[in-house]
């Protein structure tokens, strides 16, 4: 019976360091530091018309090239004409920089920190927008038409 008592304990010890241990692992990586993209390095410098043409011309070099499963893709700085400028549910600053010669644009997502940098922009601007990419132009047959690259994190770099 002493016997049975003793692996009852060390089995409940188990169990609690377990869930303490497991607690810590979660309070950690859920308030991990995020990653600071305006701070960060640009890895590519390029304009609208040449990351949506290397999209369309070979989605799968692209995606190797600037995504990354991590959640980690690469900053970019993309430099084009702003197209449109709106706002989504979330209330952040959305922009759009498509050439009129292009099938797709880029979309770039502003943050609460960076929303006011956007408010003044007008289409027909040249800038130059910082972010990360989400996710690269694609054709959706169901639309028939090519869908937009997305950028998030984004902020206003510099204005022609």
């Amino acid at each position: 019976m002493n016997k049975r008592k003793k692996i009852l304990k060390i089995a409940a010890i188990v169990v609690v360091a377990g869930l303490f241990i497991g607690a810590g692992v979660v309070y950690y990586l859920f308030n991990m530091p995020h990653r600071d993209v305006q701070a960060s390095a640009t890895e590519y410098h390029l304009s609208t018309t040449e990351l949506v043409n290397e999209y369309i011309n070979n989605r799968d070099a692209a995606n190797s090239k600037y995504l990354a499963e991590d959640g980690n893709s690469k900053i970019l700085e993309v430099t084009g004409t702003v197209a449109r400028v709106s706002e989504n549910f979330n209330g952040q600053q959305v922009v759009l920089l498509r050439e009129q010669k292009d099938k797709a644009g880029v979309s770039f997502t502003f943050s609460p920190e960076t929303n006011a940098n956007a408010a003044g922009l007008q289409t027909g601007q040249t800038v130059t927008i910082k972010g990360v990419i989400r996710s690269g132009v694609h054709y959706d047959d169901d639309l028939d038409m090519y869908v937009n690259a997305v950028v998030d994190h984004s902020d206003l770099v510099r204005t022609d």
